[in-house]
């Protein structure tokens, strides 16, 4: 088994496969972070990559640019989020409820629109999905991977610099730990959330439009499969940091594409064990990573605390 895993290892396939399936968890998980280090849980994480998932397709598939199609699936992810920050910030509700019920109700959304938009379809049309860069990028293993990657990748340090190098993304974090400091400051908190929540829930869309977009070329109920919540806890693996967040979304994808190639594996290391247990083992050490990396992990000290302007 060791001899077959380290000649997976050494084949770029395999950091290909892992680098595409990192992709919309590093996405999310960047959503997920920027709502949290102002102060919000987000658990619609998993309903808006849905809502991202179709709209991006269904935009593409009527006609649009892929590009369009990503624009749309940000747009109906930030309107998503308006309404998180809505039901939260102004109206200081539950962020555990609403969080959960947008994960309802945009799940139901994608799944009424389609349904009445392909009534007697049996298979999901397909559509031409995002090609790879492999013509114009000279880098091994990320010229295999689609356009969207790139930005993915690119995003983490631009995060980790706006958060913190940045008057608006230290304003942000004021309000995420001290949002009573924050409105001395004469910022307002409401806004810098809401605001946020829908930048952070964009991201959530595109992470869901990259499943229709790049890996796939057409839109699947179940789809996005729980990767929304995989990205709710890599933001506690990460402690709230970008470039850990990165760490932790390719710490993930390395055991799903492990996992993969080990079930494919006929007569070697997959036909030792049921493949329930490969199936398990991405969940299972990341976990496990979670729990070590938890205890330590320092969070924004008004998280899931509502705030009325005025309070002390």
């Amino acid at each position: 088994m060791g001899a077959e895993i380290l000649d997976l290892l050494s084949g770029s396939a395999f950091w290909i496969a892992v680098l595409r399936i990192a992709t919309p968890l590093i996405l999310g998980t960047l959503g997920v972070l920027l709502c949290e280090r102002a102060g919000v849980l987000n658990l619609g994480i998993e309903g808006i990559m849905v809502a991202g998932a179709f709209a991006g397709w269904l935009t593409v598939y009527q006609g649009g640019g892929l590009w369009t199609g990503v624009a749309v699936a940000a747009l109906v992810g930030a309107l998503l989020g308006l309404l998180h920050g809505w039901l939260t910030v102004s109206l200081s509700l539950s962020q555990h409820v609403s969080g959960l019920g947008i994960t309802l109700l945009a799940t139901s959304l994608a799944s009424y629109a389609y349904r009445v938009s392909f009534p007697k379809v049996e298979s999901p049309p397909t559509i031409q999905p995002f090609a790879t860069m492999e013509h114009w990028l000279p880098i091994p293993v990320l010229n295999a991977q689609t356009p969207l990657t790139l930005l993915a990748l690119l995003l983490v340090p631009l995060l980790a610099w706006g958060l913190n190098r940045t008057p608006l993304g230290l304003a942000v974090r004021m309000v995420g730990e001290n949002p009573a400091a924050a409105e001395g400051q004469g910022l307002s908190v409401a806004r810098l959330r809401i605001g946020a929540i829908m930048a952070g829930s964009a991201l959530m869309g595109v992470a869901g439009a990259f499943l229709t977009l790049a890996a796939f070329n057409a839109f699947y109920f179940n789809m996005v499969n729980g990767r929304g919540w995989v990205c709710v806890a890599l933001v506690v693996f990460a402690s709230w940091r970008p470039g850990k967040a990165l760490l932790g979304a390719l710490l993930f994808a390395f055991f799903d594409a492990l996992q993969l190639r080990l079930q494919q594996s006929s007569g070697g290391a997959g036909g030792l064990l049921p493949y329930q247990v490969y199936l398990m083992l991405p969940y299972l050490l990341s976990i496990v990573a979670l729990v070590l990396v938890a205890r330590k992990a320092a969070y924004p000290q008004a998280l899931m605390k509502p705030y009325r302007k005025g309070e002390r």
